[in-house]
């Protein structure tokens, strides 16, 4: 149910009739013609640009089109209005029957309500977090989780069918100095005096966890062997250990993955061999001597030959190098193995979500992308930027845990997982974030995910007091639903604030697919802001008068009508939260 997919049929049907009657050629391509609510909500219900968009082929002036347009749709029972605006937009205003209709529909659907096809159930596979295992996650990680997981959840309610992956970059440098400082803290376990931790160790308590769990299920039997013997051990339980406790914090903020992809077995599969021998096969790897970079030379750079991948031939800057100086594959070359992986089981659209600092990755990531899947996958990276911790304006920046930063498990402890999920997606992903513990958690209508969850519990209150008010009516989405249609009761809703609460409402579906097709996950905070405020004002002003409030003592049939209202509002708000993956509360507890 989507009323501006509803009148898209209905213009469809008006331009069939334009070419039966010889104003318009038959056979137009109309896969750009929209309908959607005008830019100034001054000018009507819905707007269409199908004037301007079949002008050309049609052989007339846009505004002459509009009219011929114009002229039929305002002909239809259900528009009071059809005007031309500008070069040629068609504005309609829609009879208030239209939007009465539109709430009984939209309590017919219930929790369906904003439920997509769009996607047609294709496939997309959301990587997101993929975080080194190496520490704890931390807020910016958070940031990444939420984002991933609530356009996940997006794109399932838009009919996209959604795979969830980690990608756990267990191979190369980082992983072996984990298991140097996780050895560090076993001998220290063991009662070995180890002093300062050397520079490039990585600090914090979790480590002298892991080393003393390792000392517990191992005893000194690695305190005295050689290195080579002792770190693969070390560094797989160390990896293991530290994964569980990522998979707790992101439990504890209700997020699960499909699957865990390992670095290290794609490399040991050969996976890395395998696509680099695809690119070579249509002579995208040759050998070559890279220009130096621009600006003052790096300490390290030398002229030398390379084997590098045609980069450029795919909208990147300069081709891009696949083997280091060892002869071991560079990150990217397995980089470049692990998305023709993802590809290859049946994603036709990659979507990674990468921290703040891998901005400069992107061009090359889709470019390879582009070159080994031979254009059939397409990837998205959304770069989410950092969070600030404060408390009452100040920088929170330690965490004893971790030693150097503020954990996410730290962060979920002190406000809650609903006020994590909501406040990460109250800025675009590719600004910073501000995330201050004090405005966070204070009830007031500058904290948005307390002003939402006040007005669904408002809604419930409402409904809990019509239900004493009207005894023997049902008031579930489903039962109201029935009996509002059947009573005739909607029409009494034709003030103009509960007309535009319901338009607000109506275009919930809208508002799925727009952010659905962005990869914009923060649009449903917004709009659930909006409508929480737009309903919070209705409140307040029935209390100044009692014609405007939701209860009308005797008159029942007001009273029907407006608690259609109020579960309509409840309705759709927590279909939003079912997005964001937040819990809808019954009642506000101070």
């Amino acid at each position: 149910m989507n009323i501006f997919n509803d009148f898209g049929q209905v213009l469809a049907a008006q331009l069939a009739e334009l070419a039966a009657a010889g104003v318009i050629p038959a056979g137009l391509d109309t896969s750009r013609v929209t309908v959607e609510p005008p830019r100034e909500a001054a000018h009507g219900d819905l707007a269409t640009n199908a004037a301007l968009v079949l002008a050309k082929s049609a052989g007339m002036a846009p505004r002459q089109l509009a009219d011929a347009l114009a002229s039929r749709l305002g002909a239809l029972p259900t528009v009071t209005e059809a005007t031309v605006a500008g070069p040629g937009f068609v504005n309609l205003r829609l009879v208030p029957a239209v939007w009465q209709s539109q709430l009984a529909g939209i309590l017919e659907a219930g929790s369906g309500f904003g439920d997509s096809h769009r996607g047609g159930g294709a496939m997309v596979n959301v990587e997101f977090v993929s975080a080194n295992p190496t520490g704890p996650l931390h807020a910016a990680h958070g940031r990444g989780a939420v984002f991933g997981d609530a356009l996940a959840r997006l794109l399932e309610k838009a009919g996209w069918s959604v795979f969830r992956e980690y990608y756990i970059n267990d191979a190369g440098a980082q992983v072996d100095t984990l298991a140097r400082s996780a050895h560090l803290r076993y001998r220290e376990a063991l009662g070995e005096a180890i002093g300062e931790i050397p520079p490039g160790y990585y600090p914090g308590d979790y480590l002298k966890e892991i080393g003393a769990e390792l000392a517990a299920r191992d005893g000194a039997h690695w305190q005295t062997v050689d290195e080579a013997a002792w770190l693969p051990a070390v560094r797989d339980f160390a990896i293991t250990r530290i994964m569980a406790g990522i998979q707790e914090d992101l439990a504890a903020l209700g997020i699960t993955f499909d699957r865990y992809s390992s670095e290290r077995a794609l490399v040991a599969a050969g996976a890395v061999d395998a696509a680099l021998a695809t690119l070579e096969a249509r002579d995208l790897i040759y050998t070559g001597v890279l220009a130096p970079p621009k600006g003052k030379l790096p300490d390290d750079w030398e002229p030398r030959p390379q084997t590098l991948f045609r980069s450029t031939g795919f909208g990147d800057d300069v081709d891009r190098p696949l083997k280091k100086s060892d002869g071991s594959w560079t990150y990217f070359a397995n980089d470049i193995a692990y998305h023709f992986d993802k590809a290859r089981r049946g994603a036709a659209v990659l979507i990674d979500v990468w921290g703040a600092d891998h901005g400069g990755y992107i061009k090359r990531m889709q470019a390879a992308t582009a070159a080994i899947t031979d254009g059939k996958a397409a990837l998205d990276v959304k770069i989410c930027q950092l969070v600030h911790l404060l408390q009452d304006g100040k920088p929170v920046k330690m965490s004893k845990r971790a030693g150097s930063f503020v954990t996410l498990r730290d962060v979920i402890d002190q406000v809650g997982r609903d006020v994590v999920r909501f406040i990460m997606l109250t800025r675009r992903n590719d600004q910073a974030l501000d995330f201050d513990y004090a405005k966070v958690t204070e009830q007031s209508r500058d904290n948005p995910v307390f002003y939402v969850q006040y007005a669904h519990a408002r809604c419930r209150s409402v409904l809990r007091h019509g239900a004493t008010a009207l005894p023997g009516i049902a008031l579930t989405p489903s039962a109201l639903a029935k009996t509002v249609r059947d009573r005739g009761v909607l029409e009494r809703l034709g003030d103009a604030e509960e007309l535009d609460l319901i338009r607000l409402l109506a275009g919930w579906p809208r508002q799925v697919e727009a952010a659905a097709e962005a990869h914009e996950p923060h649009r449903i905070a917004f709009y659930l802001y909006d409508l929480a405020a737009r309903f919070h004002a209705m409140w307040n002003k029935g209390n100044d008068d009692a014609s405007l409030r939701f209860l009308i003592e005797h008159d029942p049939d007001l009273t029907l009508a407006r608690l259609a209202l109020v579960q309509g509002v409840a309705v759709v708000i927590a279909s939003g939260l079912g997005v964001i993956g937040v819990e809808p509360v019954e009642e506000m507890r101070g």
